[in-house]
C-alpha cells in the first residue's frame, strides 16, 4: 500500500455529515416545541405562567411588525459587538505582555483574578453609577465579562509555542514582528479562538446585565418591561432573541476558525503533510 494514499473524507461525505447535523438539530427543536405545546395543553397553565408556543409566536409577529423587536435587538447587538471588540483587543494585548513577562504576570495576576471573583451583577451597578446609564457603561460591562476567558486563552496559546521553534526564529534573525506573524500568532490561534468562542457567548450576558441595571432600550430592557406587565410571551420572545444572538456570534467565530485554520484541517486529513 502506498503510504501517500491516505483515505480522506470526500466532499459528498462532508455535505452528508452537515445535512445529518442540520436534520438532527431540526428534529431536536421540533421535539422540544411539541413537548412544550403538550405541556401547556395537559396542565392548562395560565399564559402569564407558561404561554403556549403559538401564543409566543403570535407575540413575536406583533413586536416584529411594529418594529420594536428590531429596534431593541439592534441596540443590544451594537452593545455586544462594541464590548466584544474592546474586551478582545484589551485581553489580547495584555495577554501577550503577561505571556512574555513573568514579572508582569506576578504583579497583575492577583488583581485580574480578584476582579473575576466578583460577580458581574455586583460590579454592573457601580459602573452605571460611575459612567451613567448610557451606552458606554453597557459596553464596559460586556468587555469585562469577555476579558478573562480571552486573556487566559491568549496566555496559554502563546506559551504553548515550542521553544525549539522560537530558537529557530532567532537563529534566522527574525525580528519581533516576524516572530509574531509567522510563529506565535499561528501557533496560538487555535487556543485563542477557543477563548473567543466563549467570550462571544458571554458578551450577550454582559449586555443584558447592564440593561437590567439601567437602560431605556435593548432586549434586557424589554424583558424588564414585559416582566412588570406580566407579559410572559414577550419575555419568551426577548429570551429567544438573545439565544439566537448568542448562537449567531458563536457560529460566526466557528466559521472564522474554520477559515483561519484550514492548514490544521489539511494536516488532520493527511498527517504526512508538514
Amino acid at each position: 500500500m502506498n503510504l501517500i494514499e491516505i483515505p480522506k473524507r470526500l466532499p459528498f461525505q462532508r455535505r452528508l455529515s452537515r445535512t445529518q447535523h442540520a436534520l438532527t438539530a431540526a428534529t431536536s427543536l421540533g421535539s422540544a416545541l411539541l413537548l412544550w405545546h403538550f405541556a401547556t395543553q395537559l396542565w392548562q397553565f395560565p399564559p402569564f405562567i407558561l404561554p403556549s408556543p403559538g401564543l409566543v409566536g403570535h407575540r413575536f409577529l406583533q413586536v416584529l411588525l411594529d418594529g420594536s423587536l428590531l429596534r431593541h435587538t439592534a441596540y443590544t447587538l451594537f452593545e455586544v459587538l462594541c464590548g466584544l471588540t474592546l474586551g478582545v483587543l484589551t485581553a489580547t494585548l495584555l495577554g501577550y505582555l503577561l505571556a512574555k513577562s513573568l514579572w508582569f504576570e506576578r504583579v497583575l495576576s492577583p488583581y485580574i483574578v480578584a476582579s473575576q471573583s466578583i460577580p458581574i451583577v455586583a460590579i454592573a451597578p457601580l459602573l452605571v453609577i460611575w459612567f451613567g446609564p448610557g451606552l458606554f457603561s453597557k459596553i464596559l460591562i460586556c468587555a469585562l465579562i469577555v476579558f478573562f476567558p480571552v486573556l487566559v486563552n491568549t496566555i496559554v496559546g502563546l506559551r504553548s509555542v515550542p521553544e525549539e521553534l522560537s530558537d529557530l526564529m532567532r537563529s534566522l534573525k527574525a525580528d519581533r514582528w516576524q516572530t509574531i506573524r509567522y510563529l506565535e500568532a499561528p501557533a496560538a490561534l487555535p487556543v485563542f479562538l477557543g477563548g473567543l468562542r466563549i467570550g462571544a457567548t458571554l458578551s450577550v450576558i454582559g449586555a443584558v446585565v447592564g440593561e437590567f441595571v439601567g437602560a431605556d432600550r435593548g432586549l434586557g430592557f424589554l424583558v424588564n418591561v414585559a416582566r412588570g406587565k406580566y407579559d410572559t410571551p414577550l419575555v419568551f420572545v426577548a429570551v429567544f432573541t438573545l439565544i439566537a444572538m448568542a448562537l449567531l456570534l458563536y457560529t460566526s467565530v466557528f466559521l472564522i476558525e474554520k477559515r483561519l485554520l484550514t492548514w490544521q484541517q489539511r494536516q488532520e486529513d493527511n498527517p504526512l503533510l508538514p
